[in-house]
């Protein structure tokens, strides 16, 4: 048996069955065109798009890159993308199948493959049997994407902006406060200005002593506002103070706050379309002269495999040999 593996006999076996194996490798390529053919494999066109994230801030340790891939695979856009298009119907997958969500999902997974480039962009292909809906899938998926973006840092702006409002308020409360608090110490007890008021109190406590426009001083006004001073001065200070340090704090808060509405307001977008889809004019899917080739080496090994069987079999072969 060992003699028919040997180059010499290998070579005479091919010989002797080369028109039998021509036949059957043409028998096999013309198999294969035919059943290449649109009547067996529904052929289909590929679109694509590639794309870069934009204006998003990425999550742990992952790139921009890829936090865009895992939001571009998530469940929530696959399902927008099967209603939309009433993939269903379009794959033809009946909804009373037992197996009818995995199988559905199974089809849209074959046939959008969305991947990360060597470039770190994004490239969405989709494949369909209908060119326009392959490109018109392509770039709804981008659509989603950024619906899904914008909802997510929407959500997270509003709860930005109800802490900054919440903090305002607050802000404006402790303000109104210390400001009804200064009212009283001006009010009723005469403190407007420390400083000032404190460099007056002092000249007109020195002409009092030495007897400088004695008659001109209200003694018993400075006396007074001097008591005053000396009992809420250190409490005036304290409040102008604070009130300016709100005040500055106020005026921050505000302007965050401003900044939070207007990123809430804003449309972006949240990628760069660096390759649009477009309806493609030739069909991805079959490869026909893949499938002919394979069909025609497959017609020949098998070929191969019965001669050498039949051969085997036969004595008086073996003895010729």
């Amino acid at each position: 048996m060992d003699n028919y593996f040997s180059n010499t006999s290998f070579v005479n076996l091919m010989l002797k069955w080369r028109k039998h194996l021509a036949v059957i490798t043409i028998i096999g390529a013309v198999a294969g065109i035919i059943f290449s053919g649109s009547t067996f494999i529904t052929p289909l066109y590929k679109s694509e798009a590639i794309a870069y994230p934009a204006n998003i801030n990425s999550y742990s340790d992952e790139s921009q890159t890829e936090q865009m891939l895992q939001i571009l695979q998530s469940q929530d856009i696959v399902d927008s993308m099967i209603q939309k298009f009433n993939l269903a119907a379009h794959y033809k997958i009946d909804p009373a199948y037992r197996y009818y969500q995995t199988a559905l999902l199974t089809e849209y997974h074959q046939n959008v493959k969305i991947s990360k480039t060597p470039y770190e962009a994004i490239s969405i292909a989709v494949k369909d049997k209908d060119s326009q809906q392959a490109a018109e899938m392509a770039m709804e998926i981008l659509r989603l994407y950024d619906r899904k973006i914008a909802s997510l840092h929407k959500g997270k702006s509003l709860e930005v902006i109800h802490m900054y409002e919440l903090q305002l308020a607050t802000k404006k409360r402790l303000i109104d406060s210390l400001q009804s608090r200064l009212y009283v110490l001006g009010n009723e007890y005469g403190l407007i200005d420390y400083t000032a008021q404190s460099q007056e109190i002092m000249k007109g406590y020195l002409r009092t002593v030495y007897g400088n426009n004695g008659a001109n001083i209200n003694t018993k006004g400075v006396m007074e506002l001097k008591a005053n001073i000396e009992k809420h001065g250190g409490e005036l200070l304290t409040l102008l103070e604070m009130i300016q340090q709100e005040a500055r704090t106020f005026v921050e808060t505000k302007t965050e706050l401003e900044q939070a509405q207007r990123f809430y307001n804003a449309n972006l977008t949240y990628s760069n379309i660096i390759s649009k889809p477009f309806p493609s004019d030739k069909k991805a899917y079959p490869v026909r002269w893949i499938v002919v080739s394979f069909s025609a080496i497959g017609a020949f090994l098998l070929a191969l495999l019965a001669i050498f069987v039949i051969d085997a079999r036969n004595p008086d072969a073996q003895k010729k040999n």
